[in-house]
């Protein structure tokens, strides 16, 4: 078992074999194994599960077992059981626990429904069953929930269409990939991150519109900006582009979908940066680069793709400013924002390159927001 230290809001510790990693906000994850659920970081809406509202520097467990895929929102946590059913807690000013209230849960509260598969959070929720509906609930003033208004839920709708198949959740749009290779988008398409939707326009969108292109792979959303790659392992980007944050070496905002230069991108993440991940085991970042999460021991933007050191990178995770990596081995590293301690390295010291979380046997890692992370041991 793990050895639990705490301090007053501030750092986030990861230590030994944890299964599943999860930062924040707008990711979706899959399903795993099943295992102890753990959480660390700021606590004060509750989003940590602990029953309590302090803040924890290093894991403390969330009760239950058989905890499998996980998700952050930007104040609030998802989980699924291996039985299928779904679980969160955090804030909810809007319903986005979705337990038809508006009642902040300091400790895991059930989602109506059964048959619970991928889930997402940003300022809302989402989550896809394995009958491939899709739903939504909490945020919705700009059309995030896709349910054709604009009305909060507290509990879930669903959004039309059927084969719904990957999720993915920024602060204020949604991304899903259906079963044939289409791309959908919908919610917050303007301001600071106009053209996040990728559909040529900078008009919200409270029902899905599709993404032009076909044999669309992952997804991933940072904070006004969405990602995707292909399965010829090319990659796009579209958005919000003033740090450069859709790697075209360019900050020109895009509406509709603009290559990434390279080939072979794998995994894919983002915050108010990009990063992405090459079959060959390489990570690359580009994006805004205040706080040094790009990882590449400056705090220059970077408008094009550059290398972060190390060999063997596996899965990744890209917070608001902060970045998650896990290598082959199981060790754990992290770099960029730190005022609440969330690189895990027991300090609250901005990192311009990856330093490694204590403790080993790391698994699969998401990531999302800046101020709260979930792990699951195996």
């Amino acid at each position: 078992m793990t050895t639990i230290t705490t301090t007053k809001c501030g750092a986030w510790i990861l230590d030994d074999t944890y299964k599943k990693v999860q930062s924040g906000y707008w990711f979706y994850s899959a399903a795993g194994d099943p295992g102890e659920l753990w959480a660390w970081g700021n606590n004060i809406w509750g989003q940590l599960g602990d029953n309590t509202i302090t803040c924890r520097s290093s894991p403390v467990q969330i009760p239950g077992t058989t905890w499998n895929g996980i998700a952050g929102g930007s104040t609030h946590s998802l989980a699924r059981k291996s039985d299928g059913t779904l679980w969160a807690w955090g804030i909810n000013q809007y319903g986005s626990l979705g337990d038809n209230t508006t009642i902040l849960r300091s400790s895991p509260v059930q989602v109506p429904g059964t048959q619970w598969n991928d889930i997402a959070g940003g300022n809302h929720s989402l989550a896809r069953k394995s009958d491939g509906t899709l739903w939504s609930w909490g945020y919705n003033f700009s059309g995030n929930l896709g349910d054709n208004t604009t009305i909060s839920k507290s509990s879930p709708v669903q959004i039309p269409g059927t084969q719904w198949n990957d999720i993915a959740s920024g602060s204020s749009h949604s991304l899903a990939r259906k079963s044939d290779g289409t791309l959908w988008a919908w919610g917050a398409n303007q301001y600071i991150g106009y053209g996040r939707l990728g559909d040529n326009t900078t008009t919200c969108r409270s029902s899905p519109v599709q993404v032009p292109g076909t044999q669309w792979n992952d997804i991933a959303t940072g904070f006004f900006h969405s990602l995707a790659r292909k399965s010829d392992g090319t990659l796009w980007a579209w958005g919000n582009n003033s740090s450069g944050q859709l790697g075209d070496n360019t900050t020109t905002y895009r509406s509709s979908p603009v290559q990434v230069p390279g080939t072979q991108w794998n995994d894919i993440a983002g915050g108010e940066h990009s990063l992405a991940r090459k079959s060959d085991g390489t990570l690359w970042a580009w994006g805004r680069n205040y706080y040094g999460q790009v990882g590449d021991n400056t705090r220059t933007e970077r408008s094009f793709p550059v290398q972060i050191p190390g060999t063997q990178w596996n899965d990744i995770g890209g917070g608001r400013d902060y970045s998650l990596a896990r290598k082959s081995d199981g060790t754990l590293w992290s770099w960029g924002y730190n005022p609440w301690g969330q690189l895990g390295d027991n300090t609250k010291t901005y990192r311009s390159s990856p330093v490694q979380i204590p403790g080993t046997s790391w698994n699969d890692i998401a990531s999302g927001g800046a101020q709260h992370s979930l792990a699951r041991k195996a």
